[in-house]
């Protein structure tokens, strides 16, 4: 944790005061600390999950070797903002982490219905099939069930696009689009999806897997969707400084868009949606304007 006070607060309450606040943590099992060099150091696995955007921030204090002989597993649904790559790519250039030693974890599972013991269903991709299933033996309870994928690009790439597409399902609503209008978004965004991973990374991959399509639904219908909920406030005239300041959370998708679009521009894939989000927040082109183009495009 960044902040004493709160490490603190944990250890007297049992509650994160920040986040998740109404889950009461089991100190025999979490140890909080503001120590992130101990923590690693005494750590064989290594869970990350920050914003992309800080990620180069969170890990600043650590030499480049801190992280070689440990299993890294990225619960980060985004990218390095500005080098446009993913984390396991930015973890591997910068701290020397080969990618069998690399989980993503994938599919629809918002902490918010974890933490409340929903039943939810985690994929963890890799290129290391036998590490893994390691990771998700110490995953599965009675309300989580997890298992390992031999994609690890794919699905970290789909999670990131994902939340572009929740980003334009909220504008939908934030528009007054109806139901009818968002089920084709999403389907058309399965297809953006299929054309971008097949470019980056033309393997065989069934995407109507949860860890594929269960993810995108997830993140563009739920509730919990930070996506989604800054998506609809831009549709309803919010600018992007203001929205974000209400949220008070971040929105990966935000900085994801600019990310896949500048990607794109190598890739030359077919993806109005994702030019589309990318006109509206980068661009400032009014949402209503940039979505009669859009539904042009849709079918």
């Amino acid at each position: 944790m960044r902040n004493e006070n709160d490490v603190q607060h944990l250890i007297n309450y049992r509650h994160n005061p920040r986040y998740l606040s109404g889950v009461t943590y089991d100190l025999n099992y979490v140890k909080p600390s503001t120590d992130l060099r101990n923590v690693v150091a005494v750590a064989d696995w290594v869970i990350l999950a920050v914003p992309a955007a800080f990620i180069q921030e969170a890990l600043g204090g650590l030499e480049q070797d801190a992280l070689k002989d440990k299993v890294l597993i990225s619960a980060i649904k985004g990218m390095i903002p500005k080098q446009n790559i993913l984390i396991t790519d930015y973890l591997g250039q910068q701290y020397g982490v080969p990618n069998s030693h690399q989980l993503v974890v994938a599919g629809p599972c918002h902490a918010e219905e974890v933490a409340m013991e929903k039943q939810s269903y985690l994929t963890i991709g890799s290129y290391d099939l036998p590490t893994a299933e390691r990771f998700c033996e110490l995953l599965r309870n009675r309300y989580v069930k997890a298992n390992p994928l031999e994609d690890l690009d794919g699905v970290e790439y789909c999670a990131v696009i994902k939340n572009i597409i929740a980003l334009a399902c909220g504008i939908a609503r934030g528009l007054n689009y109806g139901d009818n209008f968002q089920a084709v978004l999403v389907s058309n965004a399965m297809q953006e999806i299929e054309r971008f991973l097949h470019a980056v990374m033309p393997i065989h991959r069934d995407l109507n897997g949860s860890a594929y399509l269960g993810d995108l639904l997830v993140t563009a219908y739920s509730q919990f969707s930070r996506n989604r909920t800054f998506g609809n406030m831009i549709g309803h005239g919010y600018t992007v400084k203001s929205a974000q300041i209400e949220m008070n959370m971040v929105a990966e998708g935000y900085y994801a868009v600019q990310s896949i679009y500048e990607l794109n521009k190598k890739l030359k894939v077919e993806m109005p949606i994702t030019k589309a989000v990318y006109l509206i927040l980068y661009e400032r082109i009014a949402p209503a304007v940039e979505f009669e183009i859009l539904k042009e495009k849709l079918s």
